[in-house]
């Protein structure tokens, strides 16, 4: 492994990994506090609608996602807000619909999407340096806003309801916070995929939980779990020869039951004495 370290597809997974998990370190606990994981996993499928019209219109299929995700979040927080659909209604149709056009514009696209599969299951090895640059700007985006409304993030995760009552904008903000997932899911797509997204946005997120009931902590403690899984992932999927996407998901959900057992043990033994 020292060895390939010289490669710059290397190199730029690596940097892949670790912006990502900046950004899934702290949009990911705002998705496990406020158990917003299903509609994540909504905006994550739809966006391959972005994908295909990429390949379509001959722009960066990530872009494409962009565009889509942020477009999906905001429908899903629009209509699930005014109450007259339920949430989960909502989710299945975008998901599907994403999904659907994606499928459809990559059928227009003339000739072959040679690496599609890399957006689907991920493959963090093919990370070009401009994708690294847009990963970049999205974290530093991703940072400025949660920074700028910590505090009423902060609120709508635990007491939504007071937050409303006192006159907060709840609903913009919630809107808010679904388009900073939709720019979370983007960096993710080309490190685990579409299909695997959900898990890594979740689960550093959740074995932070495990020490913490602290959100600022939680969120440090998430960036960290994150960068661990995407780099011992990576090294892994080097060792073994295997999709790099699956196997950080594997190791990452490893960790976690690791981690769970160990919590359950040591509460059974405190609940003994």
């Amino acid at each position: 492994m020292i060895e390939a370290l010289g490669y710059g597809f290397i190199q730029n997974a690596i940097w892949a990994g670790l912006l990502a998990a900046i950004g899934c370190g702290i949009i990911g606990s705002y998705v496990v506090v406020k158990k917003l994981v299903s509609i994540s996993g909504g905006i994550a499928h739809a966006s391959f609608g972005g994908i295909g019209l990429g390949y379509l219109l001959g722009i960066s299929p990530v872009l494409g996602a962009l565009v889509f995700s942020l477009l999906a979040a905001a429908g899903m927080g629009a209509i699930t807000r005014r109450g007259r659909i339920s949430e989960d209604t909502v989710i299945g149709m975008l998901w599907s619909l994403g999904m659907a056009l994606g499928v459809i514009f990559i059928g227009l696209t003339p000739g072959y999407a040679p690496d599609l599969f890399s957006y689907l299951f991920g493959n963090i090895l093919t990370v070009p340096s401009s994708d690294l640059l847009l990963m970049l700007v999205l974290d530093a985006l991703i940072i400025g806003v949660v920074w700028l409304f910590y505090k009423e993030f902060l609120g709508i995760s635990f007491d939504e309801e007071f937050c409303r009552v006192s006159g907060m904008p709840t609903g913009l903000l919630y809107i808010i916070m679904l388009g900073l997932i939709a720019l979370t899911v983007v960096m993710l797509i080309r490190v685990v995929g579409i299909i695997l997204v959900i898990a890594l946005l979740t689960i550093p997120a959740a074995v932070a939980r495990r020490f913490t009931d602290n959100l600022f902590k939680m969120m440090l403690l998430s960036i960290g779990f994150g960068m661990v899984f995407c780099l011992g992932g990576l090294w892994l999927s080097y060792v073994l020869d295997l999709a790099s996407g699956a196997t950080i998901i594997l190791f990452s959900a490893a960790v976690f039951l690791l981690v769970w057992a160990f919590k359950n043990k040591k509460k059974q033994e405190l609940v003994r004495d």
